[in-house]
């Protein structure tokens, strides 16, 4: 789930070791994909095809090979992402959007089906979402509204090798729609908008000096505490837009300082991420941070903007009347900007718990998956 800002925390972590590089078959992963068996078992066999970021293309293959095969559909692929159109001249298109990578292994595969819940790497994240994505696009041959089905790359990496990224640089129109819905975990209920994310690196700088004669040196981590008396200080501001409060959140994720046991360290850097609300542009949060830390070295690293809720949009209001349930605001970073930016209003939606996104005990209850497909079909049907 993830900006630039979001997504670069797992960037590092995205090299596999070669063992694990390819652990399933490409032929077998492709014919394990029978949306025919059930939500609950799809979901299974997505989980069990490994596809770290940068690893999608059995995924990718073994979900295309489950498409072609469906006559309503048009069918298009471009790198590791898949887009499959109905065209069936109706008054409203849609979009049902799912990311098929997940961040690395954590000794969590293959797939564990307790009774209840099916557990292992991107259960939760998001390859629950994309089952039912992948259950309705094989399915309803005839939706009320025309949809556009969106099966995409490297979500958990770098911005620029984003599916959607990567899609809208050559192809933006096939992207369009009246409202969209991002398939994230969202415990089954909808969440709207996002939250913009924003890093900067805070310095401090000193001199070097023999840690024996200290005096003679500037310490620049006893510097950096003024960086951390501030943080401990800020209050966050709880905007309540379009009737959801928004948290925002000011948090120091980072800390560099230091050049060797006996040696007075003249630099040291503290990075920030700021969650700012959707009513506040980049631009502004930007100058929000430079204002809190003035006086400071402050340099930006990344930022993504958030995603007003847009719930005042006929097709985002008739979707929260099909599926029912409270709307709540959307803590973290998704996709949904990404929408926003195009000018299509959109939700989070989909099975699973957010907060066990990227832990390794992750899962996916059945009863949020067969939920969720449950409402998606009704809305669509």
């Amino acid at each position: 789930m993830a900006a630039q800002s979001e997504l670069a925390s797992h960037g590092a972590e995205s090299v596999l070791p070669a063992i694990w590089l390819h652990p399933f078959d490409t032929m077998a992963a492709m014919t394990s994909l029978d949306p025919s068996q059930g939500i609950v078992a799809l979901t299974a066999a997505l989980v069990d095809i490994e596809s770290v970021s940068g690893n999608e293309q059995t995924i990718t293959d073994a979900i295309e090979h489950v498409l072609q095969a469906i006559p309503w559909l048009e069918l298009w692929r471009h790198h590791n992402s898949l887009v499959a159109r109905t065209t069936l001249g109706r008054a409203e298109r849609v979009v049902i959007a799912g990311h098929v990578d997940t961040v690395p292994l954590h000794s969590n595969l293959p797939a564990r089906d307790d009774g209840e819940n099916i557990h292992g790497l991107g259960s939760c994240d998001m390859k629950g979402g994309v089952a039912v994505g992948l259950t309705l696009a094989s399915t309803l041959a005839e939706p009320v509204r025309d949809v556009t089905y969106v099966f995409y790359e490297a979500e958990e990496v770098e911005a620029e090798r984003n599916g959607l990224t990567l899609i809208s640089a050559v192809r933006p129109e096939i992207l369009t729609g009246d409202f969209a819905v991002l398939m994230e975990p969202s415990n089954a209920r909808v969440e709207a908008g996002c939250q913009g994310t924003l890093h900067v690196d805070v310095s401090t700088w000193g001199r070097r000096a023999h840690s024996a004669r200290s005096w003679n040196g500037v310490n620049a981590i006893h510097a950096a505490g003024e960086v951390l008396s501030r943080l401990a200080a800020y209050e966050p501001r709880q905007p309540v837009i379009d009737g959801l409060r928004y948290h925002e959140g000011l948090s120091a994720v980072a800390i560099r300082g230091g050049v060797a046991g006996n040696v007075i360290p003249d630099a040291c850097t503290v990075s920030i991420n700021y969650r700012f609300a959707p009513d506040r542009s980049e631009a502004a949060a930007v100058q929000h941070i430079r204002e809190v830390f003035s006086g400071l070295d402050v340099a930006v690293s990344d930022s993504a903007p958030g995603a007003l809720p847009g719930l005042d949009r006929p097709a985002a209001s008739a979707f929260v009347d099909a599926v029912g349930g409270e709307v709540k605001p959307k803590f973290g970073w998704t996709d949904v900007s990404r929408f926003s930016a195009l000018g299509i209003p959109a939700v989070n939606f989909g099975p699973g718990n957010p907060e066990l996104a990227h832990t390794q005990a992750e899962y996916v209850p059945h009863s949020d998956l067969r939920s969720c497909l449950d409402q998606m079909t009704r809305w669509l049907s």
